[in-house]
């Protein structure tokens, strides 16, 4: 397919050539044509694929140039390798026109940052606190802004950007906004409901090329550190199903605390993997945790944690998501000797999803979304009607909702209503009829 399909003009077809890019991506052609229209959008897609150049090239269609001293394109990113990587990206694409990009993220002074766009700038590349600095300062002027860019907004709803974001996006008033995100969740949905206006939520998947065989993957999405605790707790107490667990967190204080939150009177039967107290139940070395018929439950650190040998327990849990996704996909890649079977339970707050979609990429399919317990019930604010900031689906059809609503796609829904423990007998079940 070439790159006609994207109705750019000449110079940017040239310049995308040059660039080594010769065929579209799926995210180009499925958003491109709404930029140019001036509609909002929320484009979601994984890493790599083409969001980043999507935008640049429709800025580069749709700006007119002018001699406004006022930036006409403001682009929040989360940090500042990203804001150069932005700005190469403009540069590499825009060889043929008088273009004048300014990046603001924390390595200058404020006045300096200040008198450069006090001489005229066209797009300001920009960290969402770093702009919201300079804007205080009087130093970025809003008022003649075309285009309002959120990209990496997954990233920067992770660490804790939004209202700086929310503030700049009301001071910049009436204008186009594009959200780029590898996933939406409640809380980036939150961030943009004040200043999204019927937002187009375009989704694009891209899986590895191949599958990794991998053991049973179930996910439990949970909105905080308490209710992955309540859910544990409710779980693990099905000791028949629940004969041998080993429980990964990420730090070894986090270890401490949840074994003491989750731990039954019977003596021995929860546990750390080389706790931080010698008067705390624990094992100094895995194997004796395997090798104690008393021990059914092992909390484990990631934290200094060498690879464990993990033959013999039928159930991992992830409490918590490893900042490195190699090591959950140490843990999961199917043994081809091993006769049991295996299940990895996975915990995923809104800030974690981003992790889970990149170990989904990894393994070349999505995890399968558990229903709740019965017990663990999660209240929800109540969902304001006539909401003017509707999201509406790329299919054309009415307002799926409003602010934080999303509707899941038919590959994310939960299609079963039975609990782990009935999940797990049945699969042995089949395993030994």
């Amino acid at each position: 397919m070439s790159l006609d399909k994207l109705k750019l003009s000449k110079s940017l077809v040239i310049a995308m050539t040059d660039a080594g890019y010769l065929t579209p991506k799926e995210i180009q052609l499925k958003a491109m044509s709404r930029i140019l229209g001036g509609q909002d959008i929320i484009a979601v897609a994984p890493e790599k694929s083409g969001k980043t150049t999507t935008y640049v090239l429709g800025v580069l269609m749709r700006l007119k140039y002018t001699k406004d001293d006022a930036p006409k394109v403001l682009i929040l990113v989360a940090d500042a390798d990203r804001a150069v990587a932005v700005i190469d990206q403009f540069v590499s694409l825009s060889k043929n026109r008088s273009l004048n990009i300014t990046g603001l993220y924390g390595t200058g002074g404020l006045d300096a940052e200040v008198s450069e766009l006090a001489l005229g700038v066209d797009i300001v590349v920009a960290t969402p606190t770093r702009a919201r600095a300079v804007y205080l300062k009087l130093g970025l002027n809003l008022s003649k802004l075309q285009t309002f860019i959120v990209d990496d907004a997954a990233l920067i709803v992770k660490q804790g950007m939004q209202l700086p974001v929310v503030e700049l996006a009301r001071s910049a008033g009436k204008c186009q906004h594009l959200v780029f995100t590898e996933v939406a969740h409640e809380k980036l949905y939150k961030m943009i409901d004040p200043f999204m206006n019927f937002p187009t939520l375009i989704e694009v998947e891209e899986f590895a090329d191949s599958t990794t065989e991998v053991v049973t993957q179930l996910l439990y999405q949970v909105p905080n550190y308490k209710t992955k605790v309540h859910l544990l707790h409710t779980l693990l107490r099905d000791d028949e199903v629940f004969d041998k667990v080993v429980v990964f967190v990420n730090t070894r204080l986090t270890a401490q605390k949840l074994c003491k939150s989750i731990a039954t009177e019977k003596e021995g039967e929860y546990s750390m993997l080389r706790p931080l107290h010698f008067d705390e139940v624990g094992f100094d070395e895995f194997e004796d945790f395997k090798n104690a018929a008393e021990a059914r439950v092992l909390v484990v650190a990631n934290e200094g944690t060498e690879r464990l040998d993990l033959k013999g327990i039928p159930f991992i849990f992830h409490f918590e998501l490893p900042e490195e996704k190699e090591v959950f996909l140490s843990r999961i890649v199917k043994d081809k000797d091993a006769s049991e079977d295996v299940v990895s339970i996975t915990f995923s707050t809104d800030l974690e999803l981003l992790q889970v979609k990149k170990i989904e990429q990894s393994i070349g399919h999505k995890m399968e979304v558990m229903e709740w317990p019965e017990e663990i019930t999660i209240e929800k604010p109540a969902k304001k009607g006539n909401n003017k900031n509707s999201i509406v689906n790329d299919n054309g059809s009415e307002p799926a909702g409003g602010g934080a609503f999303h509707e899941k796609k038919e590959s994310n829904s939960k299609n079963h209503n039975y609990g782990i423990g009935q999940k797990a007998k049945m699969t042995m079940k089949r395993k030994h009829s």
